[in-house]
């Protein structure tokens, strides 16, 4: 069965795009210890906020069981990791197994299955409350797990002083799930709001999703990292970025931050403006429309997805709706044939491909060839 990894096309100088802002930030560290009994109350106030990446509980009831064990016999725990965010709210950066078991507990329901949770049976777990739920704990056992303390390693970013961007690169550097987090992944966790929501539902749409590749959306999210590209490389922020070469990443990562709270006449609009080129670039080339030429018979298709094939079809398609005036080919399938053989594209899609020129050549091409139309330069 194919993976994600194995559709996407590796383009050189964007898989090792990374950045670091380090010497710019001015963060507060400090350290508090929170009650659980605290932590619970602060998350039903919304004050303590799940990473988006984290939906799912991972913890099986073995894991959690022993866990509460711990607390029960006032065992230390591992101190948790919070972001203090511009809105004075937490984002749990890492411990929200730990959090959410003892919350569960407290509240009953196991979020693994959404059943009763009560404690293991299992002789690993100490006798006098084995097979036990919360409620069936004596007074004082109830107080000993909702007043458990956990060190908590609490950070803010100071400066700069208009966003939350170091929030990336602690996410990346600190995180312990035990797997190093993706660019996406760590989006995700770090600009949530109504544009995340919009990626996701977007990410499920069938012809995107045949375009892509794959039925199902990639757990990574590398595939929503796509469309998190198309709006952001046509966005007034591009436009107004004079740098000769951007980083990708790093572009990205300040785009979504930005926009993680945009208003819904807005998302309304994006969500069209994707829709419609993505269903213009179906009918119009097929399912391998985002795919490169054989480099050894021009008449095939590599199966893989190309992101530089992708962002200059799609922005292409977007452009030619929003100005009008479509003379589609007569022969769309040769039309994109002759784009794809030709030099100048070749070099666009695969050779410095986050500088500005090679941007605007490979849009501006597709314009050309496929929809008929001039490319204006952002």
């Amino acid at each position: 069965m194919a993976t994600t990894k194995d559709v996407i096309q590796h383009i050189r100088d964007e898989d090792n795009d990374a950045y670091s802002d380090d010497s710019l930030f001015n963060i507060k560290p400090w350290g508090a210890d929170l009650s659980f009994r605290e932590l619970i109350q602060r998350y039903d106030d919304d004050e303590l906020v799940k990473p988006e990446l984290q939906r799912k509980y991972v913890w099986d009831r073995a894991e959690a069981s022993r866990f509460i064990d711990s607390l029960l016999l006032g065992l230390p725990v591992p101190s948790i990791f919070l972001a203090q965010t511009q809105d004075e709210k937490l984002l749990i950066i890492d411990g929200y197994q730990r959090i959410m078991t003892v919350y569960d507990y407290v509240n009953g329901i196991f979020s693994r299955d959404g059943k009763s949770f009560s404690l293991s049976r299992s002789e690993k777990i100490n006798s006098r409350w084995r097979g036990k739920n919360f409620l069936e704990l004596s007074d004082t056992e109830q107080r000993r797990v909702r007043n458990t303390t956990i060190h908590a390693i609490i950070f803010a970013q100071q400066q700069p002083s208009q966003d939350d961007t170091s929030l990336f690169q602690v996410f990346e550097r600190i995180n312990t799930s035990g797997r190093t987090l993706l660019s996406q992944e760590i989006r995700n966790c770090v600009a949530q709001g109504n544009f995340n929501s919009l990626l996701f539902s977007l990410n499920d749409y069938g012809p995107w999703r045949a375009l892509f590749g794959l039925n199902e959306p990639d757990a990574r999210m590398r595939d929503m990292e796509f469309i998190l590209r198309f709006y952001a490389l046509t966005s007034e922020a591009y436009r107004t970025d004079t740098r000769e070469k951007i980083s990708l990443r790093r572009f990205l990562d300040l785009y979504m931050k930005a926009n993680a709270n945009i208003p819904q006449n807005q998302i309304d609009e994006m969500r069209q403006r994707f829709i419609s080129a993505i269903d213009l670039v179906m009918s119009s080339f097929g399912g391998n429309a985002f795919h490169n030429v054989s480099p050894t018979d021009s008449t095939r298709f590599v199966p893989k997805f190309s992101p530089t094939i992708f962002d200059s079809t799609l922005i292409a398609a977007d452009y030619a709706l929003r100005v009008g005036g479509i003379t589609p080919p007569q022969n769309p399938g040769e039309a994109r044939r002759e784009l794809l053989l030709d030099p100048e594209y070749r070099l666009a899609i695969s050779q410095e491909t986050m500088k500005r020129d090679s941007i605007y050549k490979r849009i501006s091409m597709a314009c050309q060839h496929l929809f008929g139309i001039n490319y204006e330069q952002p």
